[in-house]
């Protein structure tokens, strides 16, 4: 059962420093998020059984560089664990046009079945503005990952993102490798657009999928899926 939760948070899949990154642009202050989305995606795998997801987090920005936030979501393993809970911090400093992102995530469940269900990932990312669009890369590494049995994992992503002028509306993709110290690597993408019903609420339609020749191993909770999802921020 392990298997189903698979490594950690995403980048533009990863709803827990979405967040983080919005408070980011703010000098200094706490903001708050709360949603919900017709599933837990992460990295191509559903973390809710195809379930519907209901999550809400909170975040503060240190000296315009700094941030650090908490995160909690329903979660369904096939086991006792239902709950997730995130704790994060990272600094996101810029040389000329290119922001980096250096952070590290704290993953833990309740009613958990094993001690060996919470665990540490770091992050080392970078984007850049290339016209309209932003381009970016990131690594996360994860020196414990309890969904490969305690093991190194490694995260490689592509993403890019770009508002659609004149309009409320943006597209975003991402294509990414996860690899584990043993069985279990595939490679997954997702593409989606989003809208901007105002400063404070958005809407996200996303398509997830993985490398078929990887589906068996998962199973179904590595199937392709549209996820549609609601974020409120205030």
């Amino acid at each position: 059962m392990k298997l189903l939760k698979l490594a950690l948070l995403a980048a533009v899949g990863s709803m827990a420093l979405t967040g983080a990154a919005q408070a980011a642009d703010r000098p200094l202050g706490l903001t708050f998020n709360a949603g919900a989305a017709t599933n837990y995606e992460f990295r191509g795998v559903t973390q809710t059984q195809h379930d519907p997801q209901v999550f809400a987090g909170a975040d503060v920005t240190i000296a315009e560089i700094g941030y650090a936030g908490a995160w909690v979501s329903n979660v369904d393993f096939g086991t006792n664990t239902d709950i997730e809970y995130d704790l994060y911090a990272g600094v996101k400093p810029k040389l000329g046009a290119v922001t980096f992102d250096f952070g590290a995530i704290r993953y833990g469940y309740t009613h958990g079945d094993s001690n060996d269900y919470d665990y540490w990932e770091f992050k080392a990312a970078g984007s850049v503005p290339v016209g309209p669009a932003t381009v970016g890369a990131a690594f996360y590494y994860s020196p414990n990952t309890w969904g490969a049995g305690n093991v190194n994992a490694y995260y490689y992503e592509l993403n890019a993102s770009a508002a659609i002028p004149e309009t409320k509306f943006s597209v975003s993709g991402a294509v990414g490798r996860q690899e584990y110290q043993g069985i279990g690597d595939y490679t997954t993408w997702n593409l989606g657009a989003g809208y901007a019903l105002n400063d404070t609420v958005g809407f996200d339609l996303r398509y997830w999928d993985t490398a078929s020749a990887e589906k068996s191993f998962y199973g179904s909770t590595a199937d392709a899926k549209l996820v549609a999802g609601l974020k409120v921020t205030f």
